[in-house]
């Protein structure tokens, strides 16, 4: 009797030992708020932001240097193709065309004089008083004129093209939307001055998911919502057919009709597609997400205990990160990656003692 007590003694302490070192046991979740990613949907007639920006803009930039003497338009003035708009000083330019041309001039006549020495020296040749090697020195003295005198009449176009630089003329009908020099300031060859665009034709250039693109291509047709709450129909939507590799996503050039309401460069549009389709992919709140340099993950809720996860993310949109890898559509995360953390700190903290 007294050794079958001492067995079930035995079995009892070796049961207790096993219990102390066996699985540790499960982690408390009762304070982790969870959320479950889910695939959103989302159609392509949902609203897309853009900016609206002219077909025809630019930037009119000096192609001399020299210092601003006037400057005849200012912002928001209608200019014409043609019309000079800024005036530089010029003074060198101009005056190197005059030298150019003074250099032109004496060339044309020392041509004009080897031309007659030519002319006389065959005379002289057909009658025998000179030598062949006299006229053929002629004849070289001639061509080697007349090729200075072509030279310089291209440095004279080029001296007078420095000179027709200091007048900048606007490139085509349109209107000025910025004047970034004063009267009086230096300028160097490549600073712009002045830009222009062309009020009748505007564009707006958004990026989509690729599964809206796909659709977009069968069915391009748009609307633009501007911000006065007026609606204008596209009149053509161009899909790119290549993607973005950091976004994956696709350009959308969207082409705005000619319409009587006011519209500039930099206003805020959006553009609304005429065709549904869906957009699986998987997204998480941005407050969700656990961010160290350049890493990001998020705290799966596993069934006993939170587990860092890194993920690779992708854009960005109303507070919601794309998450391209690293999650699935049914897995829950912490809501909170802080409380997360702190969590997960003290069940490990407790596992130590």
């Amino acid at each position: 009797m007294k050794t079958l007590t001492s067995v079930l003694l035995l079995c009892a302490a070796l049961a207790s030992c096993s219990s102390d070192t066996g699985t540790p046991p499960a982690m408390d979740m009762r304070g982790i708020e969870a959320i479950t990613p889910q695939s959103q949907t989302t159609g392509a007639a949902s609203r897309w932001d853009g900016v609206i920006e002219a077909v025809q803009q630019a930037d009119l930039t000096a192609q001399t240097a020299g210092r601003v003497a006037s400057v005849l338009v200012d912002v928001n003035d209608r200019v014409r193709s043609g019309q000079v708009l800024l005036r530089l000083s010029g003074v060198e330019q101009r005056a190197g065309a005059e030298a150019a041309r003074a250099q032109a001039a004496a060339a044309r006549a020392q041509a004009v004089e080897a031309e007659a020495t030519y002319r006389r020296y065959a005379g002289l040749a057909k009658q025998q008083y000179i030598s062949k090697q006299q006229l053929d020195q002629a004849l070289a003295t001639k061509n080697a004129a007349v090729a200075n005198a072509r030279a310089a009449e291209a440095t004279v176009a080029q001296a007078m093209q420095q000179a027709d630089y200091t007048e900048i003329r606007a490139p085509y009908d349109g209107v000025l939307s910025q004047r970034l020099v004063e009267p009086g300031e230096s300028v160097a060859p490549g600073q712009p001055l002045l830009r222009v665009f062309n009020p009748d034709r505007f564009r707006i250039q958004i990026q989509v998911p690729q599964g809206v693109a796909a659709a977009l291509r069968t069915a391009p047709q748009a609307e633009v919502v501007l911000v006065d709450g007026s609606v204008l129909t596209a009149e053509s939507v161009l899909v790119y057919d290549s993607a973005d590799a950091t976004s994956h996503s696709v350009s959308v050039r969207v082409q705005l009709p000619k319409t009587d309401t006011p519209l500039v460069p930099g206003q805020v549009a959006s553009v609304r597609f005429a065709v549904a389709t869906t957009d699986s992919r998987i997204w998480l709140p941005e407050k969700a997400i656990w961010h160290r340099g350049e890493l990001s993950g998020a705290y799966v809720i596993g069934k006993d205990r939170l587990l860092l996860r890194q993920l690779r993310l992708g854009e960005s949109r109303d507070g919601n990160v794309e998450v391209i890898s690293g999650l699935a559509a049914d897995e829950r995360v912490a809501a909170d990656p802080v409380r997360a953390a702190q969590a997960l700190a003290e069940y490990r903290a407790k596992q130590v003692h």
